[in-house]
């Protein structure tokens, strides 16, 4: 494994971005969709304002935005929510260019989502936290916070590997390395991405990644306040085991009356 003295921050999609949607054209986001849309109809929860975190180039946010939901995306990259802007159509939908650990909304929200390992970008603890407990703070009572997040065995799979893909539009080559002591994994993003003239312009992007336990999730949900009232494994109705990828995770916030209860025991 690559040594590094230090951290790399993450830095924003940049040039990524623009060709993101096509190297990621694998990723059953319909599915997925249908996976949070049948969670929240079960919890009374058919329309009405919910927030994508991490919304990215807007896929998921669009199809719920057609479910009937009213959808605000939240995303730290300006060159993916420009992205998301350009494909929404004439959907209604708000994109706000924040920090998801001091996010701020103009009120509360039925729901919350956040999907393709968003919160795995939260590599501190307390950062993450400030996430749950923002989420607390807009969402209404008996609301939901739905969001998946990629295992340890995931990363631990990934190792030291390197990856590569191609289209016409653009390649990359995905360098990626793994502390297991840390928890740490780092995808090194080599891009090129075709001109008009016929040449490929060469860029790279870095982006950090931690390893939750589920044991951690759990204290940070509770301890913001949320109800842990469902876990699956990557968005079937199968309980999570050793080997799972990624956990979807089903949070709740307690009506008023729930919360008095917990209180006085």
């Amino acid at each position: 494994m690559r040594h590094r003295k230090e951290l790399p921050e993450n830095r924003e999609y940049t040039v990524f971005a623009g060709v993101y949607d096509i190297f990621m054209k694998d990723i059953p986001y319909e599915d997925w969709a249908c996976f949070i849309k049948e969670r929240l109809l079960e919890n009374g929860i058919s329309e009405g304002l919910v927030c994508d975190l991490g919304c990215g180039s807007g896929i998921m946010t669009n199809l719920l935005s057609d479910a009937g939901y009213d959808m605000t995306g939240i995303d730290n990259s300006s060159s993916m929510l420009q992205v998301a802007a350009e494909k929404k159509g004439d959907r209604d939908i708000l994109y706000l260019d924040q920090d998801l650990t001091e996010f701020e909304l103009y009120g509360t929200m039925r729901a919350f989502i956040s999907t393709c390992d968003t919160l795995n970008y939260i590599t501190d603890k307390k950062d993450l936290k400030k996430i749950f407990d923002l989420v607390n703070n807009y969402l209404d009572p008996g609301g939901l916070f739905i969001f998946d997040m990629h295992t340890v065995a995931y990363y631990e799979r990934l190792g030291d590997m390197v990856f590569g893909d191609a289209s016409e539009e653009a390649a990359y080559i995905w360098a990626n390395s793994y502390d297991k002591k840390k928890r740490i994994n780092v995808y090194d993003l080599t891009l090129f991405t075709g001109e008009d003239d016929g040449r490929y312009v060469r860029s790279s992007e870095v982006h950090v990644e931690k390893a939750y336990s589920i044991v951690d999730i759990k204290r940070m949900i509770r301890k913001s306040g949320l109800e842990l009232i469902g876990m699956y494994a990557d968005y079937t109705k199968k309980k999570p085991g050793r080997k799972s990828e990624r956990i979807v995770y089903i949070t709740k916030l307690p009506d008023e009356t729930v919360k008095k209860i917990s209180a006085d025991i």
